[in-house]
């Protein structure tokens, strides 16, 4: 019994089918001998192309769509959800990341079993706190983690995390327009940003500061220009030289391809004693849901252990998330 029911709603589900795409097809609507029931048929078709018109001039196209804006489409499809966490910086694997110019002497004799290869990972995530503020603007909670792990190094090493940054930030977001320097400007973004290594003396790194970022878009091309002042208390301070190092202003720039992405970041201390660091990276398709990536760092700042060497690192590996 339960089976003839069974067969009996497939055939029933078949005929529905089957007259919907008789409905929706002009040659089977001119098959039909009466006039009202033709003309309905003609309605029905002609009403579903134009409602298919109208929903893609709506929605434009991934190809024409900007890559701030294609970018934002993902963000929303997650914010929709309650207590939803979205990517902000790229997340990343690097499995195989060589530095060339290593410099372990801040670890004692603990650093000669240490390896030049070793694995570097980021974690990037951030929640909407309260959205549609004053003039569509946002706050936003992120937070970013990025490791370096040894583990290829000697075993009596025992494989450990040599470095791991942590940087929390609350951040106000507000939508912007305006032309500058031949760019769309998009977002002007002002954030409180903490960034620490979580150790103690003497390899204690950390700063507090507050953060002002403008984004900028021409076509398939973003520019960011980002600066900062540091609001840390002097009396306590030690790190007192980490601007030198670590930069106090900040440009990127991104190319969004078809498959493709190519990023570029650079940061300087605007001194006399000029010192900067400069990271490339080329993302790629390499699975359904993930890519490869090839990063290249040259200069100061890589991390904060490491800050005050000249780093020359090379990395391959995937990422989950890009910067657009």
């Amino acid at each position: 019994m339960k089976e003839a029911v069974l067969v009996m709603l497939i055939c029933a589900l078949v005929a529905v089918s089957t007259v919907s795409f008789a409905e929706s097809n002009p040659r089977e609507c001119a098959a039909i001998n009466d006039k009202d029931a033709r003309l309905a048929c003609y309605d029905k078709v002609f009403r579903l192309a134009l409602q298919q018109d109208h929903q893609s001039e709506a929605q434009p196209s991934l190809a024409t769509r900007s890559a701030i804006d294609s970018r934002g489409q993902q963000e929303l499809a997650t914010l929709s959800n309650w207590f939803s966490i979205t990517p902000h910086r790229p997340n990343y694997i690097l499995p195989a990341s060589l530095n060339f110019s290593p410099n372990y002497s801040t670890y004692g004799e603990f650093g000669d079993s240490f390896s030049d290869t070793e694995v570097k990972f980021q974690l990037s995530l951030k929640t909407i706190l309260w959205p549609n503020m004053w003039h569509g603007s946002s706050l936003w909670a992120a937070y970013t983690q990025q490791s370096f792990w040894q583990l290829y190094a000697e075993e009596k090493a025992s494989a450990p995390f040599r470095e791991t940054n942590h940087e929390p930030e609350i951040f106000w977001q507000l939508p912007v327009s305006f032309s500058l320097l031949g760019m769309d400007a998009r977002f002007a973004t002002l954030a409180f940003n903490h960034q620490s290594n979580g150790r103690g003396e003497p390899l204690s790194r950390s700063w507090n500061r507050l953060t002002g970022e403008l984004s900028l878009e021409k076509g398939r091309i973003v520019t960011s220009m980002k600066s900062w002042i540091r609001v840390d208390n002097s009396s306590n301070d030690n790190n007192p030289d980490i601007e030198e190092f670590m930069g106090r202003i900040q440009l990127g720039a991104a190319y969004k391809g078809d498959v493709h992405t190519i990023a570029i970041g650079l940061k300087n201390n605007l001194s006399s004693d000029n010192r900067s660091g400069v990271e490339l990276n080329w993302t790629f398709p390499l699975a359904q849901k993930v890519k490869g990536i090839v990063q290249v760092y040259s200069g100061y700042g890589e991390n904060m252990i490491d800050m005050e060497n000249y780093s020359n690192r090379v990395s391959l590996g995937v990422a989950l998330t890009d910067w657009l």
